[in-house]
């Protein structure tokens, strides 16, 4: 059970970083909230009541105050994110004490232990802006949509955005093999199957390859071929709290995986080749993703048909266009030799991916992107 004292719930209360301040003399309460601390990966600061420590309750960027301290902790300065944890859920003193030390919520385990260890890891990890999160689709096979995901990836590093690359298609060979990566030690998608609870940003960012200046997680070279959603919801969601630009390269076939990655997107980009057949199987996979992901945005690719440029491409599709995604002369001899789309600076690949990011720095609204995109609808 948490009873909320305030109308909000506790957001950006972890801007001041650090683990919580806890007090209790209960020492199996102690345990618990201890235990929860580890989860959430936080070093708490311990007190059987106010802290002597100038400013240790002020800077605590939460504070769990056991019922049993309640009253030794009358007279503290009133601030954000006291919450008071107990066992008795019924007891009808709980709020008198609640509101006697200024608790923005009442806490009781062992119901509350999931939301208690989220506060904790937000208050841990510093949480601010979400990533600005970007997923990228193909229209048909062979459109060029990992190596756009990619050189976007590239790119954000490049300019000095905090930048994970995920790789969401089991069947595409391994992205980290686009970024000349497949060797290099870190964990893959095998390793967080089995995830389903809340997950660190941090020690997710610090398990990942590193490559040219961004986190990759790609698959491994083992037969598994599916991304259970909890596993895709909690790696998205800690890459997220990170803050910066998350790439999620998508495979064309929505199965729940997939479907939660698309739900936690803040915009797609379907990359459509110029051709009649693309188009139209194009239409297919914007029918099936915009059913879960109502920002999605055509990138167009030639050489293009007899009649067709990239304007026909999205208005025939229906969908806003970001741009026409430019033909880059060496870009497989650049492969070949290791380097990764989007890595030369003068090439016609980058500069498509830069004009996106500039858009989309100027276009983003405080709490999302208002509008992405480099080119007109």
């Amino acid at each position: 059970m948490a009873g909320s004292l305030a109308r909000e719930g506790l957001t950006n209360t972890g801007e001041r970083g650090g683990g919580p301040l806890i007090m209790t003399e209960d020492a199996h309460l102690l345990d618990d909230l201890l235990r929860l601390c580890a989860a959430a990966g936080a070093m708490p600061e311990v007190h059987h009541g106010l802290p002597e420590t100038k400013g240790a309750w002020e800077r605590a960027p939460i504070v769990l105050v056991g019922d049993d301290a309640a009253a030794r902790c009358r007279g503290a300065a009133r601030r954000r994110g006291v919450m008071l944890v107990g066992r008795d859920q019924d007891d009808p003193g709980v709020w008198r004490r609640a509101v006697e030390i200024g608790a923005e919520y009442v806490l009781c385990l062992p119901d509350a232990e999931n939301w208690i260890i989220d506060q904790i890891a937000n208050a841990a990890e510093g949480v601010g802006n979400p990533a600005l999160t970007i997923g990228v689709l193909g229209g048909r096979g062979g459109s060029g949509a990992s190596t756009l995901a990619c050189a976007l990836a590239v790119t954000a590093a490049k300019s000095g955005r905090r930048t994970m690359l995920v790789d969401g298609d089991p069947l595409g060979g391994g992205i980290d093999v686009l970024l000349g990566g497949e060797n290099v030690e870190g964990m893959r998608w095998p390793d967080f199957a089995r995830s389903t609870g809340r997950m660190g940003g941090g020690a997710l960012e610090e398990s990942l390859p590193a490559l040219h200046g961004l986190r990759v997680l790609s698959w491994g070279r083992n037969d598994e071929v599916a991304i259970p959603p909890q596993a895709m919801r909690a790696v998205l969601a800690a890459a997220r709290r990170l803050g910066g630009v998350v790439v999620v390269d998508l495979p064309r076939r929505v199965d729940e995986g997939v479907a939660e990655a698309l739900a936690q997107l803040d915009a797609g980009l379907l990359v459509v080749p110029g051709e009649l057949r693309a188009v139209a199987a194009a239409r297919r996979v914007a029918s099936v993703a915009g059913m879960v992901l109502s920002d999605l945005r055509i990138v167009a690719r030639g050489p293009y048909a007899p009649g067709l440029d990239e304007r026909w491409v999205a208005r025939t599709l229906g969908l806003p266009l970001v741009g026409d995604l430019p033909s880059e002369p060496g870009l497989a001899a650049a492969l070949n030799s290791g380097e990764p789309p989007g890595a030369d600076p003068r090439g016609a690949l980058a500069r498509f991916c830069n004009a996106f990011w500039e858009q989309a720095d100027m276009r983003r609204a405080p709490h999302g992107p208002a509008s992405i995109g480099t080119g007109t609808s």
